[in-house]
């Protein structure tokens, strides 16, 4: 996610003479998609030399904020009320939205492959789904519960409980983690209003996100650590510094503001099913940079999974919360 990009915008309307612009918001939303699943690929390789999931959402989520307080603080135009007004909002998508499915997230990839991670956070529309028809009693449509199905079918697939290769036990709760922590959120902002700007919630989430990362760390409930050691990226040695800054600047930053540009172009619904190409994006960022490819048995669940969530997004009688947003995540 591993993204949560914040939603909160209304379709636009589109006529034959928007062609072009709806053509090159499309342009603009698989871009985000291909930075956000960059973000696995840049914190595996400094996992793997010894930085912490901990240390890695901070120093991700506040170096990313800094960057964006500026046009955030341009975007209130001096409403400053706005913040009072939502700081339910922004401590919900701070704590859960930011720090809890980042946190998860990361986990998961220093465990599993990063593709199969991103999956396991992706059935995160399907739980709510479950979830939906446990507490009311109603059973959803067709669509929804054959991608229910699909994506269950996918996920025991992506696990290869029959395999030779055991997946970390440990590595899938977290990544199911992810999952719960993203349709929490989810709930959560379907029930606020939208005097916030996208930005501002962007940009106040990721400080909430990388304080609670920050204190937990001091504190010692969580383990915090980092390292200046050489990383490997593309089968070359190169920096620390390097995927660090690439996770700030293109898998935080550019990620989130072209999510928001392509949300506001595209609408909400549109652009939460072109987020779907991040799982595609993230297993070929893997392969290029870390080496790193599931298993056939493993695609072809992941396959299983995408197509469950696309029935899941679009059967409007399934009693999803607003138009469901893209990611996390929180998510990558």
């Amino acid at each position: 996610m591993s993204r949560s990009v914040p939603r909160q915008v209304r379709p636009v309307g589109r006529s034959s003479g928007h062609a072009g612009r709806g053509t090159s918001a499309l342009a603009v939303a698989l871009f985000s998609s291909a930075v956000f699943g960059l973000s696995g690929s840049f914190a595996k390789s400094l996992l793997e030399t010894g930085w912490t999931s901990t240390t890695a959402v901070a120093v991700r989520m506040g170096g990313a904020a800094l960057v964006l307080l500026v046009p955030a603080v341009v975007a209130l135009h001096g409403r400053w009320h706005q913040v009072r007004d939502n700081w339910k909002t922004l401590l919900a998508f701070g704590f859960i939205g930011v720090a809890g499915c980042q946190f998860f997230y990361f986990n998961a990839v220093e465990r599993l492959s990063v593709g199969v991670a991103l999956l396991l956070e992706f059935l995160a529309p399907v739980l709510m789904v479950l979830w939906i028809w446990v507490s009311t009693r109603r059973r959803p449509g067709g669509k929804t519960v054959g991608g229910a199905v699909a994506a269950i079918a996918g996920l025991v697939l992506v696990l290869d409980v029959t395999g030779d290769v055991r997946v970390d036990p440990i590595g899938v709760m977290w990544g199911l983690a992810a999952a719960v922590c993203l349709a929490i959120y989810f709930f959560i902002t379907a029930r606020q209003n939208d005097s916030l700007p996208p930005l501002v919630l962007a940009t106040g989430g990721m400080l909430v996100g990388a304080v609670t990362m920050l204190v937990l760390g001091v504190a010692g409930v969580l383990p915090t650590g980092f390292s200046t050691d050489d990383v490997v990226l593309a089968g070359r040695v190169t920096s620390w510094w390097v995927p660090l800054a690439g996770l700030v600047l293109f898998s935080t930053v550019l990620a989130y503001v072209t999510g928001i540009v392509a949300a506001r172009r595209l609408g909400s619904r549109v652009a939460s099913f072109v987020s779907l190409t991040e799982v595609l994006f993230a297993v070929l960022w893997a392969w290029l940079l870390l080496a790193e490819l599931p298993r056939p048995i493993q695609l072809v669940g992941g396959a299983l999974i995408v197509l469950g969530v696309v029935l899941v997004r679009a059967d409007k009688r399934a009693g999803l919360p607003g138009e469901v947003p893209g990611e996390p995540g929180p998510a990558a």
